[in-house]
């Protein structure tokens, strides 16, 4: 009896949903027929909008430039002591430095932090952060400490 009962309820379960399921379709099938329009145009404005986001981000896209530096061959040059130190124009040229990078290499060679910088140069932080991190590109280093001392090889720093 109660295996009965449960079959019964099984049955008029699946009937009822499959009368709510039905019931739906027929609602989404007139409300797409009542507002087929608004549909339409809903979904021609989202495809114009993608097309102008995608055009827009393409012809305003920056064009990425690809630096490639020369493997720079590095040996010891003995100064004699006493002797005034001479900036090597030359080398500055090749890596690309800046005046205002090998500034900021000078007064981090003299060992002030990155405030203290901007404070003297009446820059900002950033500006500095910026600064010093497009010198460590082109000197190859990863650190301050490892920039200083490219820096005195080269012949950039005193």
């Amino acid at each position: 009896m109660k295996k009965q009962v449960l079959i019964y309820a099984l049955i008029y379960g699946l009937c009822g949903g499959l009368l709510i399921a039905a019931l739906r379709l027929i609602e989404y099938r007139f409300i797409v027929l009542e507002h087929s329009i608004e549909i339409y145009g809903g979904l021609i404005a989202l495809v114009f909008a993608a097309a102008g986001v995608w055009f827009g981000l393409k012809l305003t896209r920056k064009e990425q430039v690809i630096v490639e530096r020369e493997l720079i061959v590095e040996r010891e040059v003995f100064v004699p002591a006493g002797t005034p130190f001479a900036l090597d124009e030359q080398r500055l040229q090749e890596l690309g430095i800046t005046k205002r990078e090998l500034e900021i290499l000078g007064l981090i060679a003299q060992g002030l932090s990155n405030r203290e910088i901007a404070e003297r140069l009446f820059v900002s932080e950033n500006t500095v952060k910026t600064h010093s991190s497009r010198l460590f590109d082109k000197l190859n280093a990863k650190r301050r400490t490892q920039a200083v001392q490219r820096g005195k090889e080269l012949g950039l720093i005193p």
